[in-house]
C-alpha cells in the first residue's frame, strides 16, 4: 500500500472573499436597524428589503468559508473559454475607456439618445464589430428605449440633451 500524504493548499482569496461578504452582510444589517419605520399602513416596511440583502450575504459568505476549509476551490480555467498565457489588450482597453469618457463628457450637451447609441455602437466596434449602420441603429434603438423605460416609465429624469422637445 502506498502511503501518499496530500498537501492542500490554502486558499486566501476565498477566504478573504467570504469575509468580505459577512462584513459587508454584517454592515448592511447594522444600517438596517437604524431604518425607521414606514406608515402603518404599510405590507412592507423599508427595513424589510436591507434585512434581507444583509442576511442573504452573511449567509453566502459563511457557506463560501466552509466550502473553501472542505477544500472545494475554482478552476481558473473552467470560469471561461479564455487563454490565460496571453497579456491583456491594452488598446482595446483604451479605446472602451475612451468611448466612456467620451459619453461622461458629453450626455449632458447631447442626451442619452444619442451618447448611449454612440456609446453601444463605439464599444462595439471597439471589440471587434465591423458592421457600423447595424450598431448604430441597435444603440438609436437601446438608448431611445432606455431613455423612455427611465424617464417615463419610472420617473427618473435622464438628460435629452438637443432633443429635449422631440423626445
Amino acid at each position: 500500500m502506498n502511503d501518499t500524504t496530500v498537501t492542500r493548499t490554502i486558499d486566501r482569496a476565498q477566504y478573504g472573499l467570504a469575509g468580505f461578504l459577512v462584513v459587508a452582510g454584517g454592515y448592511v444589517l447594522l444600517d438596517a436597524a437604524g431604518l425607521e419605520d414606514g406608515f402603518a399602513d404599510q405590507p412592507v416596511q423599508p427595513y424589510t428589503l436591507p434585512y434581507v440583502v444583509g442576511a442573504v450575504l452573511v449567509l453566502l459568505g459563511i457557506l463560501l468559508a466552509v466550502a473553501t476549509a472542505r477544500g472545494d476551490r475554482p478552476e481558473a480555467e473552467e470560469g471561461e473559454d479564455i487563454d490565460l498565457t496571453q497579456g491583456t489588450d491594452v488598446r482595446t482597453v483604451g479605446i472602451l475607456a475612451a468611448v466612456l469618457v467620451a459619453n461622461i463628457a458629453l450626455i449632458d450637451l447631447l442626451g442619452w439618445a444619442i451618447t448611449g447609441a454612440l456609446l453601444f455602437a463605439g464599444s462595439a466596434a471597439a471589440l471587434g464589430s465591423r458592421t457600423w449602420v447595424r450598431d448604430l441603429a441597435v444603440g438609436v434603438a437601446l438608448s431611445v428605449g432606455s431613455w423612455y423605460g427611465f424617464y417615463v416609465g419610472l420617473g427618473v429624469p435622464i438628460p435629452a440633451g438637443i432633443l429635449d422637445g422631440v423626445l
